[in-house]
């Protein structure tokens, strides 16, 4: 595999794309371009701020930005926001991002991925979501292409565990009367969640090992959290009082607005997929994710062996956050997602 000295870097203000960045530029090793659409942006000057770090200004929707991002660039890691632009487009953008690298001679090129949780789920359209499933047949569809001209890894995740803990987000907590709650429709399943805190450490891992990560599905995951377990661990933590409320998928979108709204900004919203529909799908795919047994898996002896010094379960990842009690009441409690941060619905305050 050829030496990667720069990368170009789609994605890179937005949750994942931070620690990202971070890792990537924290030794020297790696100068990194990273495409924003506002170089004002407050995440755009954080990244700014560290060293070797260049802004250009673009989307990714924009075919000679994009090449123009690639030029002098040996290296791409490219996490396209389908959350954002709907389904159909992340998968024509997310294609042509991958042959655009091609076009400007990128030797190696790792994607920012999703479960094809629709597809593991034996294509039972009760598991279809969206912004997971536009990402998934995209992430197929790089490992499948040629490489021998140019690398490709894919990098899947899946909710972050600090959108447990922060505004904003499908599985925010509510506090009442000093009880910490999720009420979520999660049954007895498991959410594989994964800790921001460590996403860096694994895309680093990802270029500084070519030679065994080419054609690689990364799928990672701190570990596959059960509520009632995150309640018991967050009480443990905090000496305060928290519940999990296995709600069911109406009364749950009954608390937020916009549920029939379609997902991003797709040409066709007729054709796209509403809140509601996404995120029960979303839901189905953790109902049925328990205990590491169900729809979505994980390989925790490989992550072990990549990442020694992981967070491991969500009490450990709890214990790391300063100030934990008082960062989620109401009045203090934070986005981490760059959407709610932006107040795009459903989930925005």
């Amino acid at each position: 595999m050829a030496t990667v000295n720069k990368i170009f870097v789609i994605g890179g203000t937005g949750a994942q794309g931070m620690p990202v960045v971070k890792a990537l530029t924290q030794d020297g090793k790696y100068h990194l371009r990273v495409l924003t659409r506002d170089i004002t942006n407050h995440r755009a000057q954080q990244l700014a701020a560290l060293p070797n770090v260049e802004l250009v200004e673009g989307t990714f929707t924009d075919e000679a930005a994009v090449l123009k991002g690639y030029e002098g660039c040996d290296g791409a890691w490219v996490n396209v926001n389908g959350f954002s632009t709907g389904e159909m487009s992340e998968i024509y953008w997310g294609m042509r991002c991958y042959e655009l690298a091609r076009e400007a001679g990128i030797k190696f090129y790792v994607m920012g991925n999703l479960d094809y949780g629709l597809k593991k789920g034996g294509f039972d359209p009760k598991y279809r979501c969206g912004h997971y499933d536009g990402k998934g047949r995209v992430g197929e569809w790089v490992l499948a292409q040629p490489r021998d001209e140019m690398g490709a890894a894919t990098f899947t995740t899946g909710p972050y565990l600090d959108m447990a803990i922060h505004l904003g987000t499908p599985m925010s907590p509510t506090v009442v009367d000093g009880l910490v709650t999720w009420a979520v429709p999660l049954g007895t399943g498991a959410v594989p969640h994964i800790a921001l805190e460590d996403v860096g450490y694994y895309v680093r891992w990802i270029f500084d090992n070519p030679s065994r990560s080419n054609g690689m599905n990364l799928e990672v995951a701190t570990e596959h959290v059960h509520y009632a377990d995150l309640a018991a661990a967050f009480s443990r933590v905090t000496g305060k009082p928290a519940q999990y409320i296995p709600t069911d998928l109406e009364t749950y979108f009954a608390a937020f607005p916009g549920t029939k709204l379609a997902v991003g900004s797709d040409s066709r919203p007729e054709t796209a997929m509403t809140f509601k529909e996404n995120f029960t799908g979303f839901w189905n795919l953790w109902h049925d994710s328990g205990n590491n047994e169900g729809v979505i898996r994980r390989d925790y002896k490989l992550l072990d062996e990549i990442h020694p010094g992981r967070i491991r379960s969500a009490e450990e990842y709890l214990r790391r956050q300063e100030g934990l009690w008082e960062s989620v009441q109401p009045e203090n409690m934070k986005p981490v997602l760059k959407s709610a941060e932006d107040g795009r619905p459903p989930f925005a305050a």
